[in-house]
């Protein structure tokens, strides 16, 4: 390999690592800001999961009994787990339309107050799990950024190694007296041919 070959590499490393390493902490820091979002979102709806099962909680849900919701997964589990269930038993199986129709329809101003009461719960019910489960699917963008941000670390660290061993190389000099023996043996004069007499 020539010298110019190998600046050129050189350069080209160089390059690579401050593109890795911009696409790395870019990367950490939208896992960051994200999850910092998140976080400043939830707090101030101040959602907590019930203590135990005395107070309401599910036997699924068990590992976050009385702590507040203030991460993806938690949202998620709450919106799933806990808003999901309610929903399932308030609306009897049946989804928000099905209600809000049955009240359209009802001719006793009694039952039509009552399918428009369940429709609105439900109604309410569904847009919160619905805002939750957007926190959750932002927090897998988060953890996503994050193992890509390692990965161009990695890749980065591998890199720079390569460009150590480039520039050991250069110093060194091993690779200038590799190529002058190359040289000088393509030099040597031939050893001529016997005749054959």
């Amino acid at each position: 390999m020539t010298m110019a070959i190998r600046w050129r590499i050189i350069v080209l490393q160089i390059v690579a690592i401050f593109v890795l390493a911009l696409g790395s902490g870019a990367a950490f820091y939208a896992n960051s800001f994200t999850n910092a979002q998140i976080h400043d979102q939830l707090a101030p709806q101040q959602i907590f999961f019930p203590k135990d099962v005395k107070t309401g909680l599910p036997a699924n849900l068990s590992q976050y009994a009385g702590q507040q919701v203030l991460t993806g997964d938690q949202a998620h589990a709450y919106a799933e787990k806990f808003i999901g269930l309610h929903l399932q038993e308030i609306g009897q199986g049946h989804p928000y339309s099905y209600w809000s129709s049955q009240a359209r329809v009802a001719t006793d101003p009694a039952v039509a107050a009552k399918d428009q009461g369940i429709a609105t719960t439900l109604f309410q019910g569904e847009t919160l799990r619905s805002m939750l489960n957007q926190a959750w699917t932002f927090s897998v963008f988060a953890e996503i950024a994050f193992y890509a941000g390692l990965g161009l670390a990695v890749a980065d660290l591998i890199v720079l190694a390569a460009l150590g061993f480039e520039v050991f190389e250069v110093v060194t000099g091993r690779e200038a007296v590799s190529q002058r023996k190359v040289v000088e043996a393509s030099k040597a004069p031939e050893a001529p041919l016997a005749t054959v007499r």
